[in-house]
C-alpha cells in the first residue's frame, strides 16, 4: 500500500507531519471523527495525489488553540489534485483528473445541496449542517495537508480543470480556487459590491486581500483595506487597493480623507472572531470590533458581507460570552440604517467554475494579490509559525514536488 503522511494539530502551537493511514473507501474512527460517521462506506469517492494545499486562516484559529480541535486531528481544507483512484459509484471523474476540491463537503442529494447551498448540506455531518474537510466540528474528514485525500462525492464535489497542461501552469492561482478566492468573491457579493462601488475590507490577511481583489473584479471604484498590520497593508497596496491602519484611529475619519466622506456603499469582515480593537484599543482583543465598525461605516441601506470565521467554541474567549460566541453588537445601528447582513461558509461551488475560467483566461491574478508562497509538507509546521508571526503571504504546501 502507498504510504502517507499529514500535518497534525498537536495543541496549541503544534503542528507536525506524521505518517497517517493511506484513504479507503471507508470512513475510519480517528481525532475528531464524529461517532456516526465511522464505518460509513464510501463508493462515491475519489482518492487524489495531493498537489496543493494552502494553509488558511482558518486553520490558524485551530492551531493557536482557540477552538475545541482535538488533538491528532489531520489539517487541510484547501486542496488541489490528480486523481489516482476512484469508486465504484464515480461515474464522470476519471484516474488523472486534475481537480479542485471545494472546502465544503456536499452530497449533492440533500434540499440544501439542491438549492446550491453547499456550505450546509445536511448528510456529511451528523452535528450539524455543514462540512469540511480536516476541520473542528465539521464530522471528521481527514484534512488534505498531506500526500493523499479522500474526496467524497466525487462527481458532485470535483471541479475537473479543462487542460491539465495549462492549469499546471496556473496551479499557484487556481489552487486558491477550493477556499480563499471564492469565499473572497462571496464576501464581495454578499455586501452588495459593483460597479462604481466604494468598499471596506477588514483585514489584509489571505481572504480579505482575496476580497479585495474579488471587489476590483467586481468593478469597484475604490476598494479600502484595513489591518494593524503594515506588511499585509503594503501587500494590499501592491495590487491597488487604498489602506488604513486602525490602530491609528477612527476608521471612518480615515476613509473621509481617503473618499471625502466617512463612509462606504459596502463592507467585508475578513477578520473574524479574533478581532481586534480600534485606535488605542488595538492591543486588546475585542471580538465585536470589526462588526461594530462596518455598521457605523457603511452607508445606510448598505450590506455587510462576514466570510470571516466565527465559532460557537472558543476556549481562548475574553469571556464567557466569547467563548460560546455571544458578542455585544451593535445590532439596534445596523437595524436603524437598514443593513443587510450574510454570514455563514461560502458556497464554493456557486463561484469556482467561473473564477477558474477568469484565471485561465488572465483577468485575475490571485496568487499574486496573496503573495502565494511555496513550501513543501516538511515545512509546513514553520510556515504556520510564520503565518501566525503575521507574515504577508499565502502559504502553498507542495507535497510531491510538482510545482514549478
Amino acid at each position: 500500500m502507498t504510504n502517507n503522511r499529514g500535518v497534525a494539530y498537536m495543541g496549541p502551537g503544534h503542528t507536525e507531519v506524521q505518517e497517517i493511514p493511506y484513504p479507503t473507501f471507508e470512513l475510519m474512527d480517528g481525532p475528531g471523527v464524529n461517532p456516526a460517521n465511522v464505518g460509513r462506506a464510501l463508493p462515491h469517492a475519489a482518492i487524489l495525489k495531493v498537489v496543493t494545499t494552502n494553509i488558511c486562516g482558518s486553520d490558524q484559529h485551530m492551531v493557536r488553540g482557540r477552538t475545541t480541535a482535538p488533538e491528532g486531528l489531520i489539517l487541510g481544507h484547501e486542496i488541489t489534485g490528480e486523481v489516482v483512484e476512484c469508486g465504484p459509484g464515480v461515474e464522470f471523474i476519471k484516474e488523472g483528473d486534475l481537480c479542485s476540491v471545494p472546502f465544503n463537503i456536499a452530497c449533492g442529494r440533500c434540499r440544501n445541496c439542491k438549492e446550491g447551498k453547499t456550505g450546509i448540506c445536511l448528510n456529511v455531518n451528523p452535528d450539524r449542517p455543514g462540512s469540511a474537510y480536516g476541520y473542528v466540528d465539521m464530522g471528521g474528514w481527514v484534512g488534505g495537508q498531506a500526500e493523499y485525500v479522500l474526496v467524497p462525492y466525487a462527481d458532485w464535489n470535483l471541479l475537473k480543470f479543462p487542460d491539465k497542461d495549462r492549469a499546471m501552469e496556473k496551479i499557484l492561482d487556481l489552487t486558491m480556487l477550493s477556499d480563499i478566492f471564492p469565499t473572497g468573491f462571496h464576501g464581495a457579493v454578499s455586501a452588495g459590491v459593483g460597479v462604481g462601488s466604494t468598499v471596506y475590507v477588514a483585514g489584509a490577511g489571505p481572504v480579505g486581500l482575496a476580497a479585495a481583489a474579488s471587489a476590483q473584479l467586481l468593478g469597484a471604484a475604490v476598494v479600502v483595506v484595513g489591518d494593524l498590520n503594515e506588511e499585509r497593508l503594503a501587500q494590499a497596496r501592491s495590487f491597488g487597493c487604498e489602506t488604513v491602519d486602525v490602530s491609528k484611529g477612527d476608521v471612518g475619519d480615515q476613509l473621509e480623507q481617503l473618499l471625502g466622506v466617512p463612509e462606504v456603499d459596502c463592507g467585508v469582515d475578513a477578520v473574524g472572531f479574533e478581532a481586534r480593537g480600534h485606535g488605542s484599543e488595538a492591543a486588546t482583543e475585542h471580538p465585536a470590533a470589526v462588526l461594530n465598525s462596518l455598521m457605523e461605516i457603511t452607508r445606510a441601506g448598505g450590506g455587510l458581507g462576514i466570510p470571516g470565521l466565527y465559532v460557537t467554541g472558543d476556549p481562548g474567549g475574553v469571556d464567557e460570552a466569547a467563548q460560546v460566541g455571544s458578542l455585544s453588537l451593535r445590532l439596534g445601528l445596523g437595524w436603524a440604517k437598514s443593513h443587510y447582513f450574510v454570514t455563514g461558509q461560502c458556497p464554493v461551488m456557486k463561484y469556482h467554475r467561473g473564477l477558474m475560467m477568469a484565471i485561465l483566461n488572465d483577468k485575475v491574478q490571485i496568487a499574486k494579490a496573496v503573495n502565494a508562497t511555496k513550501v513543501s509538507l516538511d515545512e509546513a509546521p514553520q510556515a504556520y509559525q510564520e503565518f501566525d508571526a503575521g507574515v504577508a503571504k499565502k502559504y502553498v504546501i507542495d507535497p510531491h514536488g510538482m510545482v514549478a
